[in-house]
């Protein structure tokens, strides 16, 4: 009778640690899908032409406009300073500039005070104080592609306001160090850019001025 007894408290202690070991995976298994988020499955539907992988951006709807940047022999400009002739200009467009810039423009040395003249005709639409260029123009050509943007100058014309309309040769401010071009460093910071919208002038892509400008030089007598 005595090794009945104990034969039923060994089976009594076997089936408690088994009921423990069910306990703690049971507890285990509860706790693992509680912090697992459950993920939802991605529906794409079956005529998708394009095979999208997740996490990969969507291809544009639209193409991006292109801006036409090829104005050789279609545009005839001016050189914008005064007394200045085509041999003098210098073709800095792609020289370097601090903080890794490039000069996207070129420098058209003359003295201070020289009037400027607008490049062609169209309209004043920004006068702007900038810290790098100092007193400034943004004009729009009469076609509205083309923004030319004239930097460092002294002190705009008498009158000059934004909206108005300008004759090619018309002058339009003069000459000046203002900005980071250095004192005494008396020249005009030219550049021109295309534009596709004009109400958004200063997206506009760097086009090279210097062999517009020549290039107009040599068209006239």
């Amino acid at each position: 009778m005595f090794l009945n007894r104990a034969m039923g408290l060994v089976k009594l202690r076997i089936l408690l640690v088994v009921l423990f070991l069910v306990i703690v995976a049971l507890v285990s298994i509860a706790i693992t899908l509680r912090t697992t988020p459950v993920v939802p499955a991605l529906d794409i539907p079956s005529s998708s032409p394009i095979a999208v992988a997740i996490g990969t951006p969507l291809p544009p709807t639209e193409s991006p406009t292109s801006v036409n940047t090829n104005f050789f022999g279609t545009v005839n400009l001016i050189i914008p300073v005064a007394g200045v002739k085509p041999e003098q200009l210098i073709d800095t467009y792609d020289d370097a500039r601090s903080e890794g810039r490039v000069h996207d423009a070129i420098d058209i040395m003359a003295p201070a005070e020289t009037p400027v003249l607008a490049a062609a005709d169209g309209k004043i639409v920004k006068l702007f104080q900038s810290e790098r260029g100092g007193i400034t123009i943004y004009q729009l050509n009469a076609n509205q592609d083309l923004i030319f943007y004239y930097a460092h100058l002294s002190r705009y014309a008498d009158g000059l306001a934004e909206g108005d309309l300008v004759r090619q040769g018309q002058i339009i401010a003069y000459v000046g160090d203002t900005g980071n071009a250095g004192a005494g460093n008396y020249h005009l910071h030219f550049s021109i850019a295309a534009v596709s919208d004009p109400k958004r002038y200063w997206e506009g892509t760097n086009i090279n001025p210097y062999p517009l400008l020549q290039n107009r030089a040599q068209l006239t007598p």
